[in-house]
């Protein structure tokens, strides 16, 4: 049985363990609360893991672009 954790994402903190997340597709680039409010482009373009954030709690998505892209958290991913 493998016993390693899953990783959670760094914006909506569902355990995907993807690259990028299904969840709130925000693709994860190593960015985490020590530097939350850089933006550093690549993957997530002009957003700051920060607005990210705030984004996933109003529209359930990283960026209001992805609303049609996501899917609902399963319930082995919950935090």
């Amino acid at each position: 049985m493998d016993t390693t954790p899953i990783t959670k994402c760094p914006c909506c903190n569902y355990r995907t363990g993807c690259l990028t997340c299904p969840v709130c597709f925000w693709t994860d680039d190593g960015q985490d609360d020590h530097d939350a409010d850089v933006v550093r482009g690549g993957p997530n373009g002009d957003l700051s893991l920060a607005h990210a954030r705030l984004n996933f709690a109003i529209y359930g998505a990283s960026h209001e672009r992805y609303r049609d892209t996501v899917r609902p958290p399963r319930i082995d991913e919950y935090p």
